[in-house]
């Protein structure tokens, strides 16, 4: 990995536990008053956990922002050594918020639900490709597959539960959450890994967080629109899902759901704003550790 160091020249370090090391040992000489890591689909944490211990100030930032922040600041070219110089430029110009590590259990949680995710996925490709299949041989070898893969999906979700169970405060979250009709153990699970912040922030503060924050688009011929984008994407399908199951069985987002279309909204509008309401109960649910109440949650908006 390259990094951009305080006296403007760029160094590289591997990625591994010498690299690391050396970075550490560095950045430690030069006291940093913030150093910013791109997220790489887990190949960061090493690296993001040793500048921690070390008492260093990290801040993981989504790749994307840096990329739109490279293509405003007119720079197209991307090589590792310009990478790096631009990670330099953002963390001075945006200065983002420094984040806690997530503990191992915490980790360890959110990886066995990512890996819970790819055995779904893997198992729907597969069932698919029997379907298609009419070999005798491929067919056999399919049906094999899918056992062994629902096998380790089982084995992954037993993971994760025992992990919720092996935390009185995952628990009584847990609790609270599947009290709530449309929220069923995949979203609680997600949510419990994913969105550690739930409970903790203001309702529109965790409505950006996740991606359901509407912003003005008021620009040329759009007027009165509002639209959602960014935030996390995992979190944001497992409340869509329980979104489109509350809106027929929970009494609370019914009325709210139609309500919002008998005033004309779209269907997709409507789904979109009762995820954010879901979001905003839940969030409350937490915060106050209040348990499921429709009259008083109702009043939640």
């Amino acid at each position: 990995m390259d990094t951009s160091l305080n006296d403007g020249k760029v160094a590289s370090f591997a990625n591994d536990e010498a690299g690391i090391a050396a970075l550490v040992e560095r950045l430690q000489a030069q006291s940093p008053k913030l150093i910013v890591l791109e997220a790489t689909g887990g190949f960061e944490r090493i690296a993001a956990a040793a500048l921690a211990a070390a008492h260093l100030p990290v801040a993981v930032v989504n790749p994307r922002q840096v990329r739109d922040f490279a293509k405003a600041s007119g720079r197209l070219a991307k090589t590792d050594r310009l990478d790096a110089t631009v990670l330099a430029h953002f963390a001075q110009a945006i200065q983002p918020a420094q984040r806690p590590l997530p503990d191992q259990a915490a980790q360890e949680f959110a990886e066995q639900l990512a890996r819970r995710r790819q055995l779904v996925e893997m198992l729907s490709a597969e069932k698919v490709r029997l379907k298609q299949a009419t070999g005798k041989a491929v067919r056999k070898g399919l049906k094999e597959h899918i056992a062994w893969l629902g096998k380790q999906l089982h084995a992954s979700e037993d993971g994760l539960r025992q992990l919720i169970e092996s935390s009185p405060a995952w628990q009584a979250k847990r609790d609270l959450l599947t009290a709530v009709k449309g929220v069923g153990e995949v979203a609680t699970m997600t949510l419990l890994a994913l969105l550690p912040e739930l409970g903790t922030l203001g309702r529109k503060p965790i409505a950006a967080l996740v991606g359901l924050a509407p912003f003005n688009r008021d620009s040329g011929t759009l007027r009165g629109r509002r639209t959602v984008w960014g935030g996390r994407a995992a979190v944001r399908q497992v409340l869509y899902m329980a979104t489109l199951s509350a809106v027929r069985h929970n009494p609370v987002l019914k009325a709210f759901y139609d309500r919002l279309r008998g005033r004309g909204k779209r269907p997709k509008v409507a789904i979109v704003a009762a995820m954010r309401k879901l979001l905003t109960m839940l969030n409350a649910m937490l915060r106050d550790n209040a348990h499921w109440n429709p009259p008083g949650n109702a009043k939640i908006a």
